[in-house]
């Protein structure tokens, strides 16, 4: 049996992410699952980053 993970982040993020860190061009040719870890890491690093700023924002 197997369970799909429900993705924490939109895609649209991801996206923007990949391309702000500069490697979108692999996730359009391999996918997700071609991006390296250390890619990942600090993909899901940015996103705390932006998480953080904007809660930081918020009365």
């Amino acid at each position: 049996m197997s369970r799909r993970r429900r993705s924490v982040m939109s895609e649209n993020l991801k996206v923007e992410l990949a391309k702000d860190l500069g490697f979108y061009d692999t996730v359009q040719q391999e996918g997700w699952g071609g991006i390296k870890a250390k890619d990942a890491g600090n993909m899901v690093k940015r996103a705390i980053e932006l998480a953080e700023r904007a809660a930081s924002r918020e009365p």
